[in-house]
């Protein structure tokens, strides 16, 4: 058992993440249990207070601040509850023997999910009805150019665990899919059943629907020119719940305009999106609130996988989610 545990949570996030019944669970794993509200606390301030705390455990979550460079001596496990760490943690800390796990794929299959909702409302030109039926008393108009997801051929950029749960949930639409990330090989493409594309051209070039879920690290950042976007043919789909600053957002925005393709954003590179952004009002662009993952009903998932490595920790058993030096640099 550890010597002790510090769970530092907002009470909003303890709401959410750590309801009554899994804080008094926590408060049996480790020999001694603290609480801290990080609300208000300047990057100062938190490490004094951490450095007064000296735990062994950390369970953080989205409000907690870096950490500083010079951790407190008995700091061994940062739990993460939730998914980019790179703010509160350096890959010098990893490098000194920090553990380091995130809530993993335990969120994928909700992000590949809305990535198919966004799939699924292109193809069904499902704005363009929304505005036409609630506002415009129209009916069919156009229905001809309305599609749908069976034997159509998919392309993702990248393929991290959000990319592999959404193949999987393309499965009983039988696409064929083609995937475009680095670290793909052909042996990792036949494990999981996709064709791999050989860059991105081939990507946008050969798919009829284009999925944007790359990282965003410096080496992504800009990849997908507007030369890439207007690869897609007349009728296609691009959809981005990923990170937008991999896409030249002004170029597409600029193609949006021209009504040819369908388009589904979860992300914009200004968030919220602004009142008067030119993407609002466009029929042929569905949009969402960065709201791809994880719902609230689903943070569940993310608490069960924090707990199951408290307890694999607690018994010198291999971490889930465990983010080495590498994976960090690979990250967004």
């Amino acid at each position: 058992m550890p010597t002790s545990l510090l769970v530092i949570v907002t009470p909003d996030e303890q709401s959410k993440f750590l309801p009554a019944p899994v804080l008094a669970e926590l408060r049996g794993y480790a020999a001694a249990f603290q609480l801290m509200d990080p609300t208000g606390l300047d990057t100062a301030g938190f490490a004094r207070a951490l450095a007064a705390a000296d735990p062994e455990v950390v369970l953080a979550c989205w409000r907690t601040p870096a950490f500083p460079a010079a951790l407190p001596p008995r700091l061994r496990y940062v739990c993460y509850l939730t998914g980019s760490v790179k703010h509160i943690v350096t890959r010098a800390h990893l490098e000194r023997g920090l553990l380091l796990t995130n809530w993993g794929s335990a969120i994928s299959r909700i992000v590949a999910e809305c990535a198919l909702f966004h799939t699924l409302c292109c193809l069904r030109h499902a704005t363009r009805y929304t505005f036409l039926l609630h506002r415009e008393g129209g009916w069919r108009d156009h229905w001809e150019q309305v599609g749908s997801l069976f034997e159509r051929r998919v392309g993702i950029h990248g393929f991290g665990p959000v990319a592999r749960a959404l193949v999987g949930l393309l499965r009983p639409f039988h696409c064929t899919v083609s995937v475009f990330a680095p670290d793909v090989d052909d042996a990792v493409a036949r494990q999981h059943g996709v064709r791999r594309a050989e860059s991105l051209d081939d990507l946008f070039g050969t798919n009829d629907v284009l999925i944007e879920l790359a990282p965003l690290i410096p080496a992504t950042i800009g990849t997908v020119t507007e030369r890439h976007l207007r690869l897609i043919r007349p009728g296609g789909v691009f959809v981005n719940v990923g990170r937008a600053a991999i896409v030249d957002e002004a170029a597409l925005l600029r193609i949006a305009r021209e009504g040819q393709i369908q388009i589904g954003l979860d992300v914009f590179v200004e968030e919220p999106l602004p009142a008067g952004s030119p993407f609002r009002g466009l029929t042929n662009v569905s949009l969402s609130p960065h709201i791809a993952g994880p719902t609230l009903d689903r943070y569940p998932d993310a608490t069960a996988l924090a707990l199951r490595n408290l307890r694999a920790y607690a018994a010198g058993q291999p971490l889930e989610a465990r983010i080495t030096p590498e994976i960090f640099e690979r990250s967004s």
